[in-house]
Parts: C-alpha cells; structure tokens; sequence
C-alpha cells in the first residue's frame, strides 16, 4: 500500500500551547538578559515588556503573540536537537524586536501598546531610544557569550536581518511623506521591516543546533514569506482592527498616514473610488489639522480602500504569501512532526485578530 500523502499526513497542532512553550522556554532567560541594564533601564525595559506597571508593581501584562519564540525554539527541533538549544537564538530575537518596537512607537508617535501606555509616552523619548539601544547590544550579547563556531553564525545572521529591520522602518517613514507608492516599493519595504526578523527567527534554532547553510537559508525563505503574510495582516488590523483586540487606537495607520498595503494597492487599482482616495490622501498630506480629523473622516477614507479593492487584495496578498512560506519547507528535511508545527504557526499568522 502506497505511503499516504503529506496532506494527509499531517498532525493535529494545537497552537496556542507551540506558542506558550516558546513564551516559557524564553521568559527567564529574557528576565535574565534585562536585569543586567543598569537602572532606570531595567525598570523601563521591564515596563516595557509587562512585568510591572508604571509605579513599579508587579503585573502580567500582554507580552504580545510570541510567534518569534515560537520559531526559534522549534527551528532548533528541525537539526534534531532539544527545543532549549533555540533559546538563547529566541532571546535575541525577541530584544531585537523589542528593540525595534520602542523606537518605531516613538517614531510613529504611538501612545498605546498592548492596551497600555508606550514607554516613551510613560517615560520620556529619551529613555525609549536609550533602553531600545541597550536591548539590541544584550541581543548580541547573549548569543556571543555561547561561545560557539555556531553561535558566530547565528550573531551574523541576526544582525544582517537587524540592518535590514532598520532599513524597513526608514523607508517606511519616507513613504508617509510620498503622495504615491508602488506596491513593489511596499512589499520591500515590508520585507526589511518584518519578513527579515522573522526569517531569522525561524532559522536561528536551527543554526545553532548545527544547520548548514542550504538549511539555514531555506528556514529563512520560509520566514520571510511568512513575515510578509504577518505584516499584510497587520495591515489589515491597522484599518480594520477591533482596538478591544489590538490595543491600537481605531483606524491607527491612516491617522499615521501610512502607506500600508491596502492603501497601495487601492490607490494602484484604478477606478472612481481609488481616484477620489488618491486626492484625498494627497490633500491630507497637505493639512496641519490631521490630528483632529473625525472618526468619520477615518470611517470614510477606509470604506473608500475597501471600494477600491485594497482591502481584499491583502487579504489575497497574506495567503499568497503564506502559500510561498509553506512550500519553501519542501526544501529541508525535517520530521513531519516539525513541518506540521511551522505549518500551524503560518496558519495562525494569517488568521489571528490581534
């Protein structure tokens, strides 16, 4: 009898417990790294990351979707080796992130996160820029004090993806100047700014347990399709979010102006609607008084995206991009046991509300 299909194959994942073991494998050695900052940095960082509250109390706050940990620790699985071994590659992916998150909420001047205030807005700009500098050097920290040929590898790779994250969040804020976008534009930009970081986190386990190169950069590919299926979701909430869900203010990215997904390929489509958004947003660009707009105004500009076609085509834009990330896998030879759970995880990317 022929061996069944891979399809058919596949095991049950239950994937908020893939999530909760990398959020449990990771949280200590996190805790560890942060308390090395010198205070206020660590009490800020700590804040940050939702284990006190702004007068200093313990509390369990979101500390967000752990789709990185998650990755890390299960790429290390695909080399053969124990999920711990993707640990330290984790906790260096989740500072870099947070690293990125503190000075892309001051940036884009965002006062909430994770339903509660942003460190910059709790405790000033300078601080915010300061303990995102020091998360990024405890990330390469941590990796390097291994010691290991391995651990060289995955510290090149993690900072050739942080260059890239910057290079993202640079473009990103040069677009929101620019009456016009390509799509092209915003898939690369959207590419630096997450598809890099996640590529490394789906491969860094792997490179420490051992991974050659072939491995390593077919774990990455899959990564980063499947960070660009995260990010057009993101997109997606950024409009249309539920803010009980996401902990953003209402319509988030159009009171930023930017030039997400949707609205690019809105304003590509052609058509009456797309017209009327496009000198809309072009007017908007020219206003002082955007910050006062109406919920209405918002309400109208998001209905004219979705009339264009914007929003549907990311929709699209997310599961094509999932669909790339999954069959990238065919590449590494892995337990179907492995394949299934990074299966999963791309599957929760492209259908979470938060």
């Amino acid at each position: 009898m022929p061996p069944a299909p891979a399809a058919d194959r596949r095991t049950t994942v239950d994937v908020t417990a893939l999530l909760e073991r990398g959020r449990t494998l990771t949280a200590p050695v996190l805790r560890a790294a942060v308390d090395r900052l010198a205070p206020p940095m660590d009490t800020v960082a700590a804040y940050h990351f939702g284990w006190i509250d702004a007068a200093g109390n313990p509390a369990a706050g979101d500390g967000g979707k752990a789709v990185r940990p998650a990755l890390a620790v299960l790429s290390a699985e695909v080399t053969g080796a124990a999920p711990e071994t993707g640990v330290p590659g984790a906790v260096a992916v989740e500072l870099v992130h947070n690293f990125s998150l503190l000075h892309d909420d001051l940036m884009d001047g965002d006062e909430q996160r994770r339903h509660r205030d942003t460190v910059w807005k709790v405790h000033g700009p300078a601080q915010a820029i300061l303990v995102g500098d020091a998360l990024f050097a405890l990330a390469n920290e941590v990796l390097l004090e291994l010691g290991t040929v391995e651990a060289g590898r995955a510290t090149r790779r993690l900072t050739s993806a942080t260059r890239a994250l910057i290079d993202g969040q640079a473009q990103d804020i040069s677009y929101e100047h620019r009456d016009r976008v390509t799509v092209e534009e915003c898939l690369e930009m959207e590419g630096n700014k997450t598809g890099a970081l996640l590529a490394s986190a789906s491969s860094i386990g792997a490179v420490l347990g051992g991974a050659d190169e072939h491995t390593a950069d077919a774990l990455e590919k899959y990564g980063y399709h499947l960070g660009l299926a995260f990010q057009a979701v993101d997109d997606l909430l950024g409009i249309w979010g539920d803010p009980d869900a996401t902990g953003k203010q209402t319509w988030s990215d159009l009171r930023q102006r930017k030039k997400s997904l949707p609205v690019v390929a809105a304003l590509a489509a052609g058509g009456s609607a797309s017209e009327r958004l496009g000198e809309i947003l072009a007017a908007d660009a020219k206003t002082s008084d955007f910050a006062n707009f109406s919920e209405e105004e918002f309400a109208a500009r998001a209905a004219l995206i979705e009339e264009a076609g914007g929003r549907e085509w990311t929709a699209d834009e997310a599961r094509r991009q999932q669909t790339i990330a999954i069959e990238a896998l065919d590449a590494v030879d892995m337990p179907h046991r492995v394949r299934d759970m990074f299966t999963a995880l791309a599957d929760f990317v492209v259908v979470r509300k938060r």
